[in-house]
């Protein structure tokens, strides 16, 4: 896979507004409510598939190697083995299923909005996955505490991400460039 210098840069710009955007949680328990999903799918709505990608996988590097990126300032790689580790690890998963659904459709309010759904079900269930057995936990508790309660604040998220990142990315003078 070949980067152009200006992928590049985007890439490494937008995993800043993640981890802006990161930084607005409410505590909810182990597993905090933020924006980060939100980022995710605003950012790879804007971006597409590859270089929104790039960009999730910056961020979360720049986590894993010790910078206060995650959400509420959390870093380094024991966040990747705690409660949220597989919600990390799922927005990877997300960027890219999500991008790939725009790209295979049209930049337009309903597909975006649609693949950020689909998106941050991904998300949900890679966290519930994770804590199925990072946990030792039953199925029906693990999808009780990673999917349950972050189902309604996830499709909120997904509809503000997919509608605000089409009407961004049409109006920034790069997006077409993302989606040929």
């Amino acid at each position: 896979m070949k980067l152009s210098s200006r992928e590049l840069v985007l890439a490494g710009l937008f995993a800043a507004v993640i981890s802006i955007l990161a930084q607005f949680t409410i505590p909810l328990g182990p597993i905090p409510l933020t924006l980060q999903t939100f980022a995710v799918g605003f950012v790879v709505t804007i971006l597409g598939k590859k270089t929104g990608t790039i960009s999730v996988a910056i961020y979360l590097l720049m986590g894993m190697i010790g910078l206060p990126v995650l959400a509420g300032g959390a870093a380094g790689i024991a966040s990747y083995f705690g409660p949220t580790g597989g919600f990390l690890i799922g927005f990877l998963f997300q960027a890219y299923v999500t991008g790939l659904i725009i790209e295979k459709t049209r930049f337009n309010y309903f597909w975006s909005i649609f693949a950020n759904i689909v998106g941050a079900f991904i998300t949900l269930f890679f966290g519930s996955l994770w804590l199925k057995f990072s946990g030792s936990l039953p199925w029906n508790a693990a999808f009780s505490a990673g999917m349950i309660p972050f189902i309604l604040p996830g499709v909120i998220k997904a509809l503000a991400a997919g509608y605000l990142g089409v009407l961004l990315g049409k109006r920034l003078s790069f997006t077409h460039l993302m989606y040929r």
